[in-house]
């Protein structure tokens, strides 16, 4: 369902808002890229692929510190309201998701070149399962937030669940295979962060979904959000701030 805003009389009101989207629909295409390039570095054993997406970060930050300029810049000389502000704060929300993500797909980067030496464990195949779900999540949220589409934003916002069971099955696969063989633990302790950021990127792309279907519709998904799944691992710090 896509909804189709009237324009304004300063055409170059219309324009900005139109800027702003581009660019935060260009920042998550980058932060996409990331996120596929981590995974596959994770899937491939490829330390080099991990380091370079590890050192992309600063591009996604540059990025957000440029469209938040341009939404203090809107909101100074067109002070928007109603509809206007919706899609303002809305899109500021998603410019930190955005970055929140990349933040994460370089930390999976990392964790790539550490595992390019580590023996290899079955449990990477369904770390590249959880990573083909929440970039189809991640696309769809974009997707969503490009066409302002409260349909699809839905779709991402109830799937979500899919990868928390997949990650809950890990989880216990992983600590099992932990207990079996000691030799296992640096790697699975590892994958276990790796699945965890991965998990916590299908978290984001549901924010964003939420903050779409409310653009969108001018209220949230009703009901609480689906989650399924049932761990208890804390995650550290990462650069760029707490994990939320």
């Amino acid at each position: 369902m896509e909804t189709k805003k009237p324009q304004h009389i300063v055409r170059s009101y219309d324009d900005e808002l139109g800027h702003i989207c581009a660019r935060i629909v260009e920042m998550g295409g980058l932060v996409e890229d990331q996120l596929a390039s981590a995974i596959t570095a994770i899937v491939k054993r490829d330390a080099a692929l991990g380091e370079q997406v590890s050192g992309q970060d600063g591009r996604v930050d540059e990025m957000e510190r440029e469209i938040d300029e341009l939404i203090v810049r809107l909101l100074a000389k067109r002070q928007p309201v109603a509809d206007d502000l919706r899609e303002v704060v809305a899109g500021l929300k998603i410019v930190g998701i955005l970055e929140r993500v990349g933040d994460y797909a370089a930390h999976v980067g990392e964790r790539a070149v550490t595992l390019g030496a580590a023996p290899e464990l079955p449990a990477v195949l369904v770390i590249a399962r959880m990573g083909k779900m929440v970039r189809d999540l991640f696309a769809d949220a974009l997707a969503a937030y490009a066409n302002q589409d409260a349909r699809l934003a839905l779709s991402v916002w109830q799937r979500d669940q899919d990868l928390d069971r997949l990650y809950a099955s890990l989880f216990h696969e992983l600590l099992k295979s932990m207990e079996w063989d000691s030799e296992n633990i640096a790697t699975c302790t590892h994958l276990l962060f790796i699945a965890k950021y991965i998990e916590r990127v299908g978290d984001f792309a549901t924010n964003i979904a939420e903050h779409v279907h409310f653009l969108a519709l001018g209220h949230p998904p009703q009901g609480e959000r689906p989650k399924a799944g049932n761990t208890n691992i804390a995650i550290k710090p990462i650069t760029g701030g707490q994990p939320s």
